[in-house]
């Protein structure tokens, strides 16, 4: 019994040791102090023999370890279960370690414990408090359906039963059960603080479920009590039940003050709002939101498009309103505003003119998807005048001949007719004659009828079939309707160039004079009808009267005044005025220091003096000719006259001098040939034969003994190729086969490039020609230099024409074929990328007065293309204006596609739009310049503010363009970076990144 009694009273020493200590741990532990309580459990667990003890010790050692957030807590936990099974602790440490995790929001971590809880260990009030945990675990969780369940089981507590029932309300909201969760917020006591939400979520709900009148005053109930995101949400509630109750005014204000989904707002929200002031007739402040919709392809979409066209309608915003309709017009969300806006979109087409499709193409298209609409008849009217409007000849000649639904004989006749003067301007003569004739087919309006005949003369004329032409322009002299046509007024001076063609010259006088009777007539062509009226007169003999009018175009001035004084020169000896003709040739080139016809004048001023024996002055005008103009073609003329007249004085070896000078130098030539006729008479009559046959063999393009069979051969072949034969092809060939050093090779190698040129034998004909043009100048070769640059040309070989063409230009002794060589000198310094030689050309082409308006708009274009690549903008800013005044065709277009360009580089954006719709308009058969005109009309738009419009043409572009590789190009890069800049505040705007 003593031992028994010493050992109890040790153990309860022990026990009441440890017990101490374990109360100090708890007080510590209850203290927050974690880490001090945790050591004194972990060492009572290892060193006390009480089982209870140790379990306790476990439990709340691996519970300040999970509140310190240790390593290893969750594991501590774990082995306490395990290693103590009968703990009473145990469903309490799954409990309360979930509670810990719980109240710090790591649902996860928490659900992992709550879930091995028993509940049927729980007190009452703990098992509620575990269902409210375990249901709001749960729908933290994403997980409804359990959360339901346990809020259902205390959705009657007094204590939890409010939250249970915003839980299961909030998760039916989400889930659209509208009805169920209107009835479990209805269960919530109103002065729970749950509550506060409450209205917000009923005022959405019964947006929802229809009821807005309900939702506006829900919304405005809670408005007050919201925080500035929940206020925003609530202005959307609010604003768009007003606005599906129609009261537009009302809504307004709460729908602008919406701020959108994480500050963005989609095209929904743009829409409503934008309609809200639409139906307000505040067209300004409607586009302002409908051109923020982008890419939109829904039902809003189209009937935002549509309501945006008509806003800008209401403005006279045709442009912006074509682009709306258009997109409009290709959703089929509802077909009756399909028709509509498609019936909109092709009317103004017809009015503006449109640069993705012609005006008629339009028209045509609405009327094939629409054929029974009601607007049938006013689209048809529309579609025949659109053919003119929108000068797109070429589709709208196709759509009447091709399409058999639609037939209109009166917009066939002129559509035609405009194809054609299209066709003549871009120099086809050929096919614009067709055209023409097929306009004459249809003659229901007497004055294109007229008009027609006049361009078909003009054809002909310009084909060198003058016989045809006269016939033309007879016959419109003779129609009743023209004096009505803006031709009239010069028919009798294109009557009477015509009658000059075909040498009836009496005609001719009696047509120019017709013509300059009239009054306010162009002075370019007064001045030119006044020269080939003296002209007529000279050639029929009438030297006085053409002394007479030759003297108004010296007094005039200006081009062709120096031929005007040349020709009335040679008037005078034909009147035997021998003297007086003398001092006019005599003073020509100090009149005229830069005349083409100086050589022409010391020419005849020698010829003259010859004929009056004044044989040293004929020698001195001929050696003038020959040092001062070394190039021209007359020199070898000047040549031999000079040595007929040392021969006749007796000059013999003065005279060999000079024949032999010519035939060295003037090879294969006329005067070459005479040169060696007339040093073969004068070597026989000096007895010096053998010296004559020495020197003859020593010149390649004589042979003697062939001579009679050379010239027989060579005029036979001559004889076919001026009465246009064909055989004079292989004529001319054979007789430089057989002849290949002929006498007569050089009009032979000319005769046969000419015939060359006529077939289409191209490479042949430019050997040929090269032939001509590297023999020394003869009567051939400024034509020959004007026919093989034109062929080069026309292969773009570039570089073979250019030294030709300067040798053209310095050679040339016609204006029109100096001009010829100046024209196409700039442009092909301007493909080799030489802007500083290209512009020079060009210059010397616009200070010629003799150029044509036509020569004269390449010339302003080469000045001004070759600014623009060289940077100086202001200088092509000026050529284009220039350009603009005359041009026609494609480079009108061109021009005013640049007026467009500088309009919006100076901040004009509404000025360059304008202009890039006269574009559309006028010449949107020039689908490079339309498409560039696009995309500048894009940036006007973007600059303007105006979003949509920028994006749905760069689209459109895109659409219509994918031929021209550079457009789209520009387009992309324009289109994304509008793209990226609207997606910060339209959520509904796709990018690249998206």
């Amino acid at each position: 019994m003593l031992f028994s009694t010493l050992i109890f009273s040790q153990q309860s020493a022990v026990y009441t040791n440890d017990f101490a200590t374990y109360q100090e741990a708890v007080t510590k532990y209850n203290n927050k102090q974690y880490n001090a309580a945790q050591m004194l459990f972990l060492e009572l667990e290892k060193n006390s023999s009480n089982e209870s003890l140790k379990a306790d010790c476990a439990y709340y050692a691996a519970n300040a370890a999970i509140r310190m957030n240790q390593q290893g807590a969750e594991q501590m936990m774990e082995n306490f279960v395990t290693q103590y099974p009968a703990s009473t602790k145990r469903n309490n440490a799954f409990q309360e370690v979930g509670t810990y995790y719980f109240e710090m929001g790591r649902y996860p971590q928490a659900m992992k414990w709550f879930e091995k809880v028993d509940e049927r260990n729980l007190g009452y009030s703990q098992r509620e408090e575990f269902y409210f945990q375990m249901g709001y675990t749960y729908f933290q969780t994403k997980r409804t359906a359990e959360a339901r369940k346990y809020f259902n089981r205390i959705s009657t507590s007094k204590e939890f039963g409010s939250q249970a029932k915003y839980y299961l309300g909030y998760m039916a909201y989400e889930g659209d059960e509208y009805q169920e969760a209107n009835q479990y917020f209805e269960g919530i006591d109103e002065n729970d603080r749950l509550s506060e939400n409450l209205s917000y979520y009923q005022a959405d709900m019964n947006f929802k479920l229809g009821n807005f009148e309900e939702a506006i005053r829900l919304g405005k109930e809670q408005f007050g009590k919201s925080n500035a995101r929940e206020q925003s949400q609530l202005s959307k509630i609010i604003g768009e039940s007003y606005f599906n109750l129609g009261q537009y005014e009302a809504a307004i204000p709460y729908l602008s003050e919406y701020k959108g989904m994480r500050g963005r707002w989609n095209n929904t929200d743009y829409y409503q709002l934008g309609y809200a002031f639409y139906k307000q007739n505040d067209y300004e402040k409607a586009i302002s939101e409908f051109n923020k919709i982008i890419n939109g392809r829904n039902a809003v979409a189209q009937n935002a498009y549509y309501h945006l066209g008509d806003s800008y309608l209401k403005q006279n915003k045709k442009q912006q309103a074509l682009n709306a309709f258009k997109n409009a017009s290709e959703m089929d969300f509802s077909a009756q505003i399909q028709e509509d806006a498609f019936y909109n979109y092709a009317k103004l087409s017809y009015e503006i003119g449109n640069a993705y499709t012609s005006a008629p193409q339009v028209l045509t298209a609405f009327l094939e998807k629409y054929p029974q609409t009601n607007n049938k008849e006013e689209i048809q009217d529309l579609l025949i005048d659109s053919y003119i409007s929108s000068k797109n000849y070429k589709a709208a000649l196709d759509l009447l001949e091709n399409n058999k639904s639609f037939s209109n004989k009166l917009a066939l006749q002129k559509v035609a007719f405009f194809r054609g003067l299209e066709l003549f301007e871009e120099g086809n003569h050929q096919d614009a004659k067709a055209h023409f004739e097929k306009s004459l087919k249809e003659p229901r309006d007497a004055s294109f009828t007229a008009r027609a005949t006049f361009w078909k003369a003009e054809s002909d004329f310009q084909l060198n079939n003058f016989e045809q032409a006269l016939i033309g322009y007879k016959q419109f002299q003779q129609l009743p309707q023209n004096t009505t046509t803006p031709e009239y007024k010069n028919s009798s001076y294109n009557l009477g160039y015509t009658y000059f063609k075909t040498k009836n010259y009496e005609q001719a006088i009696t047509a120019f004079q017709q013509f300059l009777g009239q009054p306010g007539i162009d002075n370019n062509r007064q001045k030119d009808a006044n020269l080939r009226l003296a002209d007529s007169y000279f050639v029929s003999s009438q030297y006085w009267p053409a002394m007479e009018t030759y003297n108004k175009v010296i007094a005039a001035g200006g081009a062709n005044a120096d031929y005007a004084a040349f020709q009335k020169a040679i008037s005078y000896g034909f009147v035997d005025r021998a003297q007086t003709k003398l001092e006019e040739l005599s003073g020509f080139e100090d009149r005229y220091p830069n005349s083409i016809y100086r050589d022409e004048a010391l020419y005849e001023l020698g010829n003259t003096h010859l004929a009056l024996n004044n044989n040293s002055q004929a020698i001195k005008a001929y050696d003038q000719l020959v040092s001062s103009l070394p190039m021209s073609s007359y020199v070898p003329k000047a040549l031999l006259k000079k040595g007929l007249i040392l021969n006749n004085s007796e000059k013999y070896e003065e005279s060999l001098t000079v024949f032999k000078r010519v035939a060295s130098k003037y090879p294969s030539s006329p005067e070459a040939m005479q040169a060696v006729s007339s040093a073969k008479l004068i070597y026989i009559d000096l007895g010096r034969v053998n010296e004559y046959a020495q020197w003859v063999q020593t010149l390649d393009f004589v042979e003697v003994a062939d001579a009679e069979i050379d010239q027989a051969t060579f005029a036979a072949a001559e004889a076919k190729y001026l009465q246009n034969e064909p055989q004079a092809q292989t004529l001319l060939e054979n007789y430089l086969r057989d002849f290949p050093n002929g006498i007569h090779i050089l009009p032979a190698n000319f005769y046969l490039a000419e015939r060359y040129f006529s077939t289409d034998q191209n490479e042949k004909a430019i050997e040929k020609y090269n032939f001509v043009v590297s023999k020394e100048r003869s009567e051939f070769t400024e034509q020959a230099l004007v026919r093989v640059t034109q062929l080069y040309l026309e292969k773009n070989d570039f570089s073979s024409a250019t030294p030709l063409l300067k040798r053209l230009e310095v050679e040339g002794t016609k204006p029109q074929n100096i001009i010829y060589a100046q024209s196409n000198l700039m442009k092909a310094y301007y493909e080799a990328k030489n802007y500083a030689e290209a512009v020079i050309f060009a210059e010397k082409v616009l200070n010629d007065s003799s150029a044509e308006a036509r020569a004269k708009n390449d010339a302003h274009s080469i000045i001004a293309r070759s600014a623009m690549q060289t940077g100086d903008e202001n200088k092509a800013k000026n050529a284009y204006a220039e350009v603009q005044k005359t041009a026609t065709g494609s480079l009108a277009a061109e021009a005013l596609y640049y007026q467009a360009y500088f309009e919006n580089k100076s901040g004009a954006f509404q000025e360059s739009n304008a202009t890039v719709q006269k574009l559309a308009k006028d010449f949107s058969v020039y689908k490079t310049w339309g498409g560039k005109g696009l995309v500048l009309m894009a940036k006007n738009f973007y600059a303007l503010e105006d979003a949509f419009q920028a994006t749905y043409i760069l689209e459109s572009v895109l659409k219509n363009f994918a031929d021209f590789p550079e457009i789209i190009e520009e387009a992309t890069l324009e289109l994304n970076k509008i793209k990226a800049e609207e997606a910060k505040t339209n959520a509904s705007v796709e990018t690249n990144d998206n």
